[in-house]
This record gives C-alpha cells, sequence and structure tokens, in this order.
C-alpha cells in the first residue's frame, strides 16, 4: 500500500468506536450524524429559515452562538458568528507571539465553504452569510454527534479496514492542502477539525484564514495530492475568484491565495519528478471523472490513463522538464 492510498494506524489493535454522542437535534432521522442536510438544501435552509433560539457556545476566542433553526417540519443547528477584526502591521497574539496583517472574520468562514467547493473537497460543512437581529454573520451548519481530532486521538480511536483507512488518510491530505493554500493560521488547532462516527472529516473555524501572505506556513505537511483537486486548483484564476470569493475577500487576499496556489502546484511538480504519480496522487483520473484533461500552468496538459500512470505523467513532464520521458 503506498502512503497516499492509506496508512497503517499505529499500535496494532484498532479500537472500536465509542463516541459519546450528543442526541442531534435534526428530526431526519436517515443519518444520526453529520450535517443535517447538505449543498443548495442546506444553504436555502439556513439563509431563510427563522432563528429560534440562540445559546452560547462557551469556547472560542471569537464567542460563537449555537443557533436553532425551525421551519415547523425541521429542526437544524448552526454555528453563528459575527467576528470581524482587522489588525494592519504587527500584532501580538494571545500566545505571545506576533502576526502580520492580523485578521480575524466571519466573512472568511463563508470563503472557506465557497473555496471548497470550487475544489470539490467536501470538508467544509455548508456556511452563509446572513442577518440576524440586524447583525451580519456567518452561519454554519452543525455537524451534529462529531468530536474533535483532538479528542479522537485522546480516545485512541482509529479508522478500521482498508477502505476506512484510505478514505481517512485522503481527507487529511485534502484538509492539509486546504489549510495551507488559505493560510489558516489555525491550522495546527486540532480543535478546528471534527471527525463522525463514519471517519469523515469537517474543517470548521476558518476566521483566521485567506491572510494576504503569499507564502506557505508549512509546505512540509504536503506530501499526497488528490488528482480531481489538482484539476480544480490549477483551473482557479482571478476571474472565478473575485466572483465567488470577492464578496468576502479583498482583492489582496485574492492575490495571496492565487501566489499560494501556485507554490502548490510548484511542489507537485517537484514531487512527480521525484517520486512519479504513484506516490504522490491519489484518486481517481480526470479522465475518468472530470475532463480528457488538465491544464498545467505552463499551458501544456496531462491526461490520466488509469493504467500506466507514471508513463503517461513522464512524457509530459520530460518535455517540460527539458529530460527524456521514461520509456
Amino acid at each position: 500500500m503506498t502512503r497516499c492510498s492509506g496508512l497503517r494506524p499505529a499500535g496494532g489493535l484498532i479500537l472500536g468506536l465509542v463516541f459519546a454522542l450528543s442526541r442531534p437535534v435534526s428530526t431526519d432521522e436517515r443519518r444520526p450524524y453529520g450535517p443535517a442536510l447538505e449543498g443548495e438544501e442546506a444553504e436555502r435552509f439556513l439563509r431563510t429559515t427563522a432563528v429560534v433560539e440562540r445559546q452560547a457556545i462557551g469556547k472560542g476566542v471569537t464567542r460563537p452562538e449555537r443557533l436553532t433553526l425551525s421551519d415547523g417540519k425541521r429542526t437544524v443547528r448552526g454555528v453563528w458568528k459575527t467576528v470581524d477584526e482587522h489588525t494592519p502591521g504587527m500584532v501580538r497574539m494571545e500566545n505571545g507571539g506576533w502576526e502580520f496583517d492580523f485578521r480575524d472574520s466571519w466573512k472568511s468562514e463563508v470563503a472557506a465553504y465557497e473555496l471548497d467547493k470550487l475544489l470539490g473537497l467536501g470538508l467544509v460543512p455548508p456556511t452563509i452569510a446572513r442577518e440576524v437581529e440586524g447583525r451580519r454573520g456567518s452561519l454554519q451548519l452543525w455537524v451534529e454527534g462529531a468530536m474533535t481530532e483532538k479528542s479522537r486521538r485522546t480516545r485512541g480511536l482509529e479508522p478500521k479496514g482498508p477502505g476506512e483507512i484510505i478514505r481517512w488518510t485522503q481527507q487529511i491530505h485534502n484538509t492539509r492542502l486546504l489549510h495551507q493554500l488559505t493560510y489558516n493560521t489555525d491550522f495546527r488547532n486540532v480543535e478546528n477539525v471534527l471527525v463522525d462516527p463514519s471517519f469523515r472529516v469537517y474543517v470548521v473555524d476558518s476566521s483566521r484564514a485567506f491572510r494576504i501572505q503569499q507564502e506557505l506556513l508549512a509546505p512540509n505537511d504536503l506530501k499526497c495530492f488528490s488528482r480531481i483537486v489538482l484539476q480544480q486548483l490549477e483551473e482557479l484564476d482571478q476571474t472565478r475568484l473575485e466572483e465567488r470569493l470577492g464578496p468576502w475577500l479583498s482583492a489582496m487576499q485574492i492575490e495571496g491565495l492565487l501566489q499560494r496556489r501556485d507554490k502548490i502546484l510548484e511542489i507537485v511538480r517537484r514531487l512527480l519528478e521525484e517520486k512519479g504519480p504513484g506516490l504522490i496522487l491519489f484518486g481517481p483520473s480526470p479522465t475518468e471523472r472530470v475532463s480528457p484533461s488538465t491544464h498545467l500552468p505552463n499551458g501544456r496538459t496531462w491526461r490520466f490513463s488509469g493504467r500506466d500512470d507514471r508513463r503517461e505523467w513522464s512524457r509530459h513532464l520530460g518535455s517540460w522538464a527539458g529530460r527524456p520521458p521514461l520509456p
């Protein structure tokens, strides 16, 4: 099994999944955990349904609230944030360190969800902008029955079976990519990653993401990549980002995002040259799922046949990198 296909959990014996779950509020009994709704249905519900209860969550420096929404037939919960801070220049943080151009905004929560949709990651729960009692903020669908990644580690819970291990590992690699792409300064906080009983991963609390910095916070975290996500990542351009993220991000934030995207693609090219696709790419190829080709930053295309991935890539990498392809 390659590194990108999945990792064998340490310790040999895999513990059973014994989540201490809170009872979900949703009246939808199809699934007792995870978001009660998905996609456009979730967005419409969050945007239009009446808020019937507000309660302070009691943790988090942004002082989020838990809202309960109901249309009389369905009741769901969401996380409400109104924080919107921006301090240009250097600012001293609560941990004693310093940050440049500090930002902590509900707008980044909405931007993270929109970017997640553009890339097809499926990590960020549905999130919309809304006004509640005269105040604008972000409303994110509550992930029912989930625990934080910190709690999972503390309890020693691990995915079991090859399929579950592979899915888990690939989600973690996608999470790392999202954090580096968005320059989320909270990316080491394992309280901001949720896990449900099926080991589906959710990325929450992106209010401190989308800085103007153009470098990557931890480029060495990027080791494996989804073929499909790479295609979507490369296809991002300023026009598309301004259309989808422009209402929530400044021009400098979008420029920083594009510069970091380019640096991630440089890492991908270097790793492909050093190790080949088999050790760093995972998931269906673009020819199987999306389109017959994927565009590289230099205007060339690659095609993944699904049969001889390394040789197929090498034909493009060879001419691109100035060396002959594999025979």
